[in-house]
């Protein structure tokens, strides 16, 4: 698409979307939200800037391929169930840990770790499958 006002805004609401979508991601798990929403929300910036850009560019600023960070993101997911059978619970268990090195932080979960990698996923996911489309000429 070749509109100034579209590649003017985009670098300022791409930005604004991964912010919210990360927003979303962190509140997920004590609030409306999480790792799937968060990466709905985090796909649409990317989306949103492939209409802007064109495929090329999403390419060139991403480090790793979409599909990867997909994969990574499956292994966090797996990775989280996998803690709770080290500490003898069943299989996706959720873990918490409250660690006493810093004030304002109040624990650390395997919750967490899944939405993080759910997140990874959706995003993943869907931005090879946009890229996909759009390379392809559909």
């Amino acid at each position: 698409m070749n509109s100034l006002i579209l590649r003017t805004a985009t670098p300022f609401l791409v930005g604004l979307t991964v912010l919210f979508s990360i927003y979303v991601l962190l509140r997920g798990h004590n609030e409306p939200g999480g790792g799937f929403i968060g990466g709905l929300i985090g796909a649409s910036a990317f989306a949103t800037y492939i209409i802007s850009e064109g495929t090329n560019a999403i390419r060139r600023a991403l480090i790793v391929p979409p599909i990867a960070i997909a994969g990574i993101g499956l292994f966090l997911a797996g990775l989280s169930g996998v803690a709770s059978i080290l500490f003898g619970d069943a299989f996706m268990t959720g873990q918490w840990w409250f660690p006493d090195f810093k004030p304002d932080l109040k624990y650390l979960s395997t919750v967490v770790l899944f939405d993080i990698g759910v997140y990874m996923v959706v995003v993943g996911a869907i931005v090879s499958i946009i890229l996909g489309l759009e390379e392809s000429g559909q």
